[in-house]
């Protein structure tokens, strides 16, 4: 199956402006290609994925992938998507984001092949020197008001009497459109790649393309990341699902796909994992004959979460999320503990709490951890074995807590019922 094939077989293939004509190019020799990433936020999110690994597919098929960070674009704002407009950054905010996530970047993308090696650029190296006069000449000449505004990202805005469009974001597509032009020129670039949102403006820039260098180039397109339901996919309670682990955890990232819902885990699959579709179809008949084993979902969320964060912290994810639904601690390591740490209510305890006298009462210790609100609903709880340290069931009133208890010399973990936990995190002695 060719690279285009196996796009609309995944759901990936939205539109193209000449898919017969790209087919051939991409049947002749390998093209180079770009996507760009806008430093909105300090991390990419779940709904950057589709375009980020769409550079990666094309990679792996031999083509030359571009990742272009917005450090230019990134200070206008793109009004593609949205019914109001952006609040502006400062170049220090833009700075600080391109930086984080060029290094996010880097994990999809291999820079270092000798034969088709990725380029990770800047628009702000060739936007910025151009000066406000020589950018619209050069430009803004070949475009006409009537054409931009025919666009659906700006005439959507328009028809909105209230929110309207600036002429700030407005602009947007012209430099985007500049940025093609100056990547076929430099760099011969002949495609870009974005999601359906970003048509009006991937055509912007052919036209440049076409009307300053007389080159044939393309855009391709695909859906946006949906539910079923047509909302946007990547939110989750706590908002967006972020690419970085300080912003959403590995363990939360891999419980976010766990979470998918019947309808949409095989639409996932096909455009979010490397998956072959043959496995997809034989997980497909799974969930129709066994939906509550969850296979798929299981297979989604271990595929992403190695490929976005590694096989370390996929391997943690896991078992934290066996710990937290009853499952021995027997082998976890330090990092899958912490990753439970983050996850659950964690209270401090002074490490005397647990070498003075017998140590600290398990009774005591539910009520500190907030699990019971008393010593006598604690003993009740006990006693009706509902109670489990480090997810051994205690059944003992009198049971105290004391240094051995400790796992890696640091934190207990508390269990009331099925679901109901709490870590007590021991400072060490002064």
């Amino acid at each position: 199956m060719d690279l285009l094939s196996d796009l609309k077989a995944r759901g990936l293939f939205a539109d193209c402006t000449d898919t017969e004509a790209l087919t051939a190019r991409l049947a002749l020799r390998p093209l180079t290609l770009y996507c760009g990433f806008d430093p909105t936020a300090d991390s990419l999110h779940v709904g950057n994925l589709v375009p980020l690994l769409a550079l990666r597919r094309f990679q792996l098929a031999g083509h030359f992938p571009i990742a272009l960070a917005g450090g230019a674009t990134g200070m206008i704002g793109d009004p593609s998507g949205r019914s109001s407009e952006r609040n502006l950054q400062n170049r220090d905010q833009v700075q600080h984001n391109i930086a984080a996530i060029k290094q996010q970047l880097a994990r999809f993308l291999d820079f270092d092949t000798p034969t088709n090696p990725a380029r990770l650029v800047d628009n702000a190296d060739w936007t910025a020197p151009v000066s406000f006069l020589e950018f619209l000449r050069d430009v803004g000449k070949h475009f006409t008001v009537n054409w931009m505004i025919a666009k659906e990202s700006v005439r959507a805005r328009m028809e909105d009497r209230d929110a309207g469009i600036s002429y700030t974001e407005f602009s947007y597509m012209l430099l985007q459109a500049f940025d093609f032009y100056h990547l076929r020129r430099e760099l011969d670039c002949e495609l870009q790649v974005g999601a359906t949102d970003q048509w009006g403006n991937i055509t912007a820039g052919i036209e440049l393309c076409r009307r300053k260098l007389e080159a044939t180039v393309w855009g391709l397109t695909f859906p946006l990341l949906t539910k079923s339901d047509g909302t946007k996919y990547g939110k989750s309670a706590a908002g967006a699902v972020w690419l970085d682990p300080r912003r959403t955890s590995p363990y939360r990232f891999y419980q976010f796909f766990m979470q998918a819902e019947d309808s949409d885990v095989l639409k996932l699959l096909r455009t979010l994992t490397f998956v072959p579709l043959d496995e997809i179809d034989a997980l497909a008949a799974e969930v129709q004959s066994n939906p509550g084993a969850r296979a798929a979902q299981k297979r989604l969320a271990s595929e992403l979460t190695r490929l976005v964060h590694g096989e370390t912290a996929c391997h943690d994810a896991l078992r934290a999320s066996e710990i937290l639904f009853g499952g021995s601690l027997d082998g976890v390591t330090e990092s899958a503990f912490a990753e439970i740490v983050g996850e659950v209510p964690t209270h401090q305890l002074a490490a005397e709490a647990l070498s003075a006298g017998e140590g600290l009462a398990l009774t005591e210790a539910l009520v500190l951890s907030g699990l019971c609100t008393s010593k006598g609903q604690a003993r009740k709880d006990i006693e009706g074995g509902g109670v489990s340290i480090n997810n051994h069931r205690q059944t003992a009133v009198q049971r105290h807590l004391s240094a051995e208890d400790l796992q890696f010399g640091k934190w207990i973990l508390l269990r009331k019922g099925k679901r109901s936990y709490a870590v007590l995190s021991v400072a060490a002695p002064h």
